[in-house]
């Protein structure tokens, strides 16, 4: 199927003017019902890497001008949008509480739960993994299985601006209230972010932990213990903080995982 559709995908990217094509507009959306379904990702693993499959993220972004705006009613509530939202949650396994939304072409694995939270088009969400209470996960951010995404946390999605990876958050991490991940920021597998830790392909991500600071961009690394930092700058004006995240440790192997999710946390003496 992708042999098929990556060069009708491409060629449209560089032409725009092939949307008006049947054959391409059935392209894209076959593209987008496989995302939906799972069975083609924009970013998937590849032993310990990642591969971002490009020409999907493409085909998002040209499914928006060939949708036309409709006057959607759910019960009470009235929508104006381009698409559809999603469906068969029960079929799926997926747990959704009211004023949860995903939209058409966002994949949910079985056993997710979505409390009152939002999920975009082309966005992954691995089996296991909580949404809580109004947190968002951006177009075509990758969430792991066994997620905890706390509430009010931003994944960041890569429609606009667009970017070439998106927001990756591997298995078992813990993402804190009100943090931040966005700009193609790769947490790896089991790492924990505290309350307010924001990560941007900026940040500076400073290992404390050891005789010496080591920093990262763009990237935790598996099992870090993560809490928001800053850091002295100077600037033509003076001398200011500027924000960064602290890795201050790692999760113990010894920990059971179902409890160390906060329980790590408060052994750092961390805000949940």
């Amino acid at each position: 199927m992708k042999s098929t559709l990556q060069p009708v995908i491409e060629a449209a990217w560089d032409d725009r003017s092939l949307l008006q094509s049947a054959s391409t507009t059935e392209a894209i959306r076959a593209v987008i019902e496989l995302l939906d379904k799972g069975e083609l990702r924009v970013a998937e693993p590849v032993g310990e890497d990642w591969q971002v499959n490009e020409w999907v993220k493409k085909a998002v972004v040209l499914y928006f001008p060939i949708q036309q705006m409709k006057v959607m009613e759910v019960g009470p509530f009235v929508f104006h949008d381009k698409m559809e939202l999603k469906r068969n949650y029960a079929e799926a396994g997926v747990r959704v509480v009211p004023h949860a939304i995903a939209r058409y072409g966002a994949f949910l694995a079985k056993g997710v739960i979505m409390m009152p939270s939002y999920v975009n088009i082309g966005a992954y969400v691995g089996s296991g993994t909580m949404v809580d209470t109004w947190a968002t996960v951006g177009s075509c951010a990758q969430i792991g299985k066994d997620v905890h995404l706390s509430g009010g946390v931003g994944i960041g999605g890569v429609l606009e601006p667009l970017q070439a990876a998106p927001v990756i958050i591997e298995d078992g991490c813990f993402i804190g209230s009100r943090s931040i991940v966005v700009e193609g920021v790769h947490v790896r597998r089991e790492a924990v972010l505290g309350a307010n830790v924001v990560l941007t392909k900026s940040t500076k991500i400073i290992d404390v932990s050891g005789p010496e600071p080591v920093t990262y961009i763009g990237e935790v690394p598996e099992r870090s213990v993560v809490i928001p930092g800053a850091y002295t700058k100077k600037f033509p004006a003076g001398e200011y903080q500027v924000n960064c995240a602290l890795i201050i440790g790692k999760r113990k192997e010894s920990t059971d995982l179902k409890t160390s999710l906060n329980d790590v946390l408060r052994e750092y003496e961390v805000a949940v």
